[in-house]
């Protein structure tokens, strides 16, 4: 029982589908931009993000020996050092720094290896929110 290579089969839309399906689960998927992602923490928070919160979270010290601006510098618009290596780190507001909150992976990899780094636990959904929100309004002069 041969089908022509052109005959559509069960079998045929089967593996289409599952090829729809991997494909948007590509990591180009998890491409997004930085309000795609505030919408996500707010939803996730069930509050709105405040800007004033989130920066003052940013520039203070949570219980820990660094804050956020330890390494991401009190400005996130220029480049940051780490505190402990030396290491840059390119501006992290994302008016300054293109590539910054458009992998939804990797920021969330960076909000949960800084916020064990400075908080000594992960940040809520209502933190992130803030944060973000305030790096959103830093914007080029």
């Amino acid at each position: 029982m041969n089908s022509s290579p052109h005959e559509i089969t069960p079998l045929r839309l089967l593996l289409a589908a599952a090829g729809l399906v991997f494909a948007a689960l590509a990591p180009a998927a998890q491409a997004t931009t930085p309000a795609d992602m505030l919408a996500g923490y707010t939803a996730q928070a069930g509050v709105s993000a405040v800007p004033a919160r989130g920066q003052q979270l940013f520039n203070t010290r949570q219980g820990r020996e660094w804050s956020c601006a330890s390494c991401h510098a009190a400005l996130p618009m220029t480049t940051g050092k780490h505190a402990a290596t030396g290491k840059p780190i390119g501006p992290l507001a994302p008016a300054f720094n293109a590539e910054r909150f458009t992998d939804a992976a990797k920021a969330e990899k960076w909000f949960r290896r800084n916020c064990n780094d400075v908080a000594g636990r992960e940040c809520t959904a209502v933190e992130k929110a803030d944060v973000l929100s305030w790096l959103m309004t830093l914007k080029p002069l």
